[in-house]
């Protein structure tokens, strides 16, 4: 299946956990944890837009549908708590079952 082709609301409460430079992302890193951001504000909507149009679904993984999306360009970057970073082309979505999403950029698809 290719593109969402269903009504999803977007999950506000998790986007600032995906953008530079906010206190969502340092208290990630502050906890131990490596942060996965968008490089800004308008790549996370113009991969979001990508994968409701022609993303490819993956399965329903940790109770989540999801779909994404391979990029031939940089989306964003994992950053580690020591302030490595590692640079993303894969973007995903996850709906859960109020078909409220929030869009992700990863290393690869999830997995099980």
């Amino acid at each position: 299946m290719t593109g969402i082709n269903y009504p999803i609301e977007l999950d506000t409460r998790y986007i600032a956990k995906h953008l530079p430079n906010t206190p969502q992302v340092q208290r990630l890193l502050r906890k131990g944890l490596a942060a996965h951001i968008f490089i800004n504000a308008q790549t996370l909507e113009t991969v979001t837009q990508a994968i409701i149009e022609r993303g490819e679904y993956i399965g329903k993984i940790r109770q989540y549908e999801r779909y994404g999306l391979y990029f031939s360009e940089v989306i964003g970057y994992r950053i580690s708590p020591d302030g490595t970073q590692i640079n993303l082309y894969y973007g995903e979505i996850k709906i859960n079952e109020d078909n409220k999403y929030h869009v992700i950029p990863r290393t690869k698809p999830s997995t099980e």
